[in-house]
């Protein structure tokens, strides 16, 4: 099954121009040296703009200057071109007549709504200034495998079936026939979004006109109707690395869904996942399994075979054995696919009561148990010290 993930879509909030109103400089203004990162001029920023930001002020005619050289100073340093030339010129290089050629706030108060845009717009993806649109990645799919141990702990190459979004091959993604282009947008200008002002605030929406693309295709492609996408099921070959474990993901790059207009695809995700298996049982890279012995094996010791993923294996069992002992085989268990460090597979034995006993063997086991004597302790110590501890519990009960 194939699972889509939405992209969530980013909200630009667009800055207002640029006001010259002080002769302060600008890296003095906002408190930073004048070889600070982009990040820490934005830093400095925001925490002055919240600071001296009208809403908070009360109307406070100086701190409402503070706010504006504030706001200069950040618009001017943030942007390459115009903080070079700051760097040479000065002031002088955004008077009138000057390179900058800047206009003003234009002395309404409905500008200091775009604080929202520089202040808030890392939290929606934007980071404030005018930006043009921006293509919409495909969404990512997932796709879920399930796999055997052995196909898991070995690898293996495999085909897969993606019903997905592919770019349209007539019109190469661009959603226009073969021969035109789209346009741009005149109502946003190719932004692909609108400014609408109330007061103080200014909210960015997306542009009605192009939803947002900046482009209008006047002539749309025959095959994909201007989405410059088609739906097809893809066959994609996938190698599962020896090694992968439930939980592991595989990413392969471009080969999620299509964008829309020609944007980049996205990523396709295989989740593995790998069945229980009926011997083994897999922690990390080490193997687990129970394995039955006799009861004569157990006592006198012996050589077993024991399974593991290569194939058969023989284990030496020290007369004596107890039940739930742990054999670890080293290297028999899986190889990490991260780190190369082969696992182990550790065996416990467990001893196998006779079953279905007849007579001869009834009266050998009756043998066995008389030869041992009333005192058992030097056959089974186990038993006469759990025995032992029964009957002091008891008697510390009735004291």
């Amino acid at each position: 099954m194939i699972y889509r993930f939405v992209q969530q879509r980013t909200l630009h909030i667009e800055k207002s121009s640029v006001i010259d109103m002080s002769k302060r400089d600008y890296y003095e203004i906002l408190g930073v040296s004048k070889d600070a990162s982009e990040r820490d001029i934005k830093k400095a920023y925001k925490r002055l703009a919240m600071k001296y930001h009208p809403d908070r002020t009360a109307g406070d005619k100086d701190l409402e200057t503070k706010f504006k050289e504030v706001k200069e100073a950040y618009e001017i340093l943030t942007d390459p071109q115009k903080r070079q030339m700051y760097d040479q010129y000065g002031h002088a290089a955004f008077e009138q007549g000057g390179g900058g050629g800047h206009g003003g706030f234009g002395g309404g108060q409905g500008d200091f709504g775009d604080i929202f845009g520089d202040v808030f717009g890392d939290i929606f993806g934007g980071g404030g200034g005018r930006r043009q649109s921006r293509q919409q990645r495909g969404s990512d799919l997932r796709y879920n495998m399930d796999l055997s141990l052995e196909e898991a702990v070995r690898g293996k190459d495999v085909e897969i079936k993606v019903p997905t979004w592919v770019s349209c091959e007539p019109c190469d993604g661009s959603g226009a026939k073969a021969g035109s282009k789209p346009k741009t947008c005149t109502t946003c200008h190719g932004a692909g979004q609108v400014q609408m002002r109330q007061g103080f605030f200014a909210v960015q929406q997306t542009c009605p006109t192009c939803h947002g693309q900046g482009q209008i295709i006047s002539d749309p492609c025959n095959k994909c109707h201007g989405q410059g996408r088609v739906e097809k099921t893809k066959t994609l070959s996938v190698k599962i690395p020896a090694g992968v474990d439930t939980g592991d993901r595989i990413r392969l790059s471009g080969e999620g869904e299509a964008g829309m207009h020609g944007a980049p695809a996205g990523d396709l995700y295989v989740q593995v996942s790998v069945r229980e298996h009926k011997i083994f049982v897999r922690e990390a890279n080490n193997l687990y399994c129970e394995v039955p012995i006799s009861f004569t094996t157990a006592g006198l010791g012996g050589e077993i075979e024991v399974p593991t993923l290569d194939g058969r294996a023989k284990l030496k069992i020290p007369s004596e054995t107890q039940t739930g002992k742990m054999f670890r085989m080293r290297g028999k268990g899986v190889k990490s696919v991260r780190s190369g460090a082969q696992g182990d597979l550790i065996c416990k034995v467990v001893i196998e009561t006779p079953v279905n006993l007849n007579e001869r063997q009834r009266d050998l086991l009756k043998e066995l148990d008389e030869s041992m004597g009333k005192d058992s302790s030097k056959n089974r110590p186990k038993e006469q010290g759990f025995f032992d501890g029964v009957k002091k519990f008891f008697d510390d009960l009735t004291k």
